[in-house]
């Protein structure tokens, strides 16, 4: 069943660039039948959005900015975000901010059975992240919008595109910890269980944030991994599993 889901913008603290692209990456998670935006629509700074709003369908709420230096366009947000809460009109939101005073929000939602998805920029802070089910990186949207027809790669020495993350050693033990968590006694874990149980333990990690559109080539491309396609038992699918690969053992000399 697809989610409802409620769509908050903070338009202070989001580009406008690549609002297409995000509606369309929120489409892939559910239904947005709540689509709002928060600013200041009297400030010159916001002009950018106004077309962007009538093609996406997007209601802008107008709040003003009381006093200086404070930021009222999320507490605006927050307020809106509890009453739809409480009508009971949806079972999802997704906040569009970079801003870490949202965490607490996040956590509210969740605690009362909410799924809640999260797009910001990378400079978005960590609590903020770790508070939704899952986050977005809009740099992930904008190279897709950029490099049309184009499949990425990451390479060992640069790639040239600073919104493209490179594979650490620390990725690598999330990934192998989750493998181990979910392998058989053959060490043997299915790729679809490993990527739900690493959105839960890193709701900011994707794939694409290193250059690659699934999981299984971003596996594929790291030499720790082997990964083995089977067929289900119709013979009609394929079935990933992956494995940590052994490490050799030299032989001893006598």
């Amino acid at each position: 069943m697809d989610l409802n889901l409620a769509v908050l913008i903070d338009g202070d603290n989001i580009p406008s660039a690549y609002v297409k692209e995000m509606m369309e990456e929120i489409a892939k998670y559910g239904n947005p039948t709540i689509k709002r935006i928060y600013g200041d629509w009297t400030n010159p700074r916001l002009g950018k959005w106004k077309n962007v709003l009538l093609e996406n369908a997007i209601t802008p709420i107008q709040q003003y900015g009381y006093t200086q230096g404070k930021n009222a366009t999320d507490s605006a947000m927050i307020i809106d975000a509890m009453d739809v809460l409480y009508a009971g009109k949806v079972n999802g939101f997704c906040i569009v901010s970079s801003d870490s005073d949202f965490t607490r929000l996040a956590t509210r939602l969740r605690e009362a059975g909410m799924q809640v998805f999260g797009i910001g920029e990378k400079k978005t802070p960590n609590p903020f992240i770790v508070a939704c089910d899952k986050f977005i990186y809009i740099e992930i949207l904008k190279n897709r919008s950029q490099e049309e027809n184009s499949t990425y790669t990451v390479k060992e020495e640069g790639n040239g595109k600073s919104d493209i993350d490179k594979i650490t050693a620390k990725e690598i033990r999330w990934i192998s910890n989750t493998i181990n968590d979910l392998a058989d006694d053959d060490g043997w874990a299915f790729l679809g269980d490993v990527g739900s149980l690493l959105q839960k333990k890193q709701p900011n990690f994707d794939s694409r944030n290193y250059g690659y559109q699934k999981l299984t080539p971003l596996i594929s491309s790291i030499k720790n991994f082997e990964v083995e396609r089977r067929e289900d038992s119709r013979g009609r699918n394929k079935l990933i599993y992956v494995k940590i690969k052994e490490k050799k053992r030299g032989r001893s000399r006598k």
